[in-house]
């Protein structure tokens, strides 16, 4: 069974290769290796939006399967992929945190759910060292 902590991009969708046009950016359609879950589509979609190489990139949060971004030239691909990689991972660790924290908290129904940001504030301050 694959698990929250087993996505990643396993490559560049063949459907949609990436073409150079006369307009000045080129496409790109990278596909995971699963279906992810709608919240934590919406996760990556925030985390995105938090650094200037991926605040172009987003993921569609029903259909969970490729990260739609593009880049002005092709040598900027490169490192455009590894942000994603990184911004993947650390979605993918916020996402497990959150759960993990809601699986400790008395079930009730009147709470409300905790985002992203909060599970990694919430971390934070648990492990903070007073002494």
């Amino acid at each position: 069974m694959k698990t929250i902590s087993d996505i990643n991009i396993i490559g560049i969708d063949t459907t949609r290769p990436p073409i150079i046009r006369k307009e000045p950016y080129i496409d790109l359609f990278f596909e995971l290796s699963h279906q992810a879950p709608t919240d934590w589509c919406k996760d990556l979609n925030s985390l995105f939006g938090l650094s200037p190489l991926t605040k172009n990139s987003k993921i569609s949060e029903q259909e969970g399967l490729f990260i739609i971004t593009w880049v002005r030239a092709p040598e900027e691909i490169t490192a455009l992929l590894l942000q994603l990689k990184k911004t993947i991972a650390e979605c993918s660790l916020q996402y497990i945190e959150r759960i993990r924290l809601a699986a400790q908290q008395p079930t009730d129904t009147n709470t409300p759910a905790v985002s992203a940001e909060q599970a990694n504030l919430n971390k934070i301050i648990s492990s903070l060292n007073f002494d």
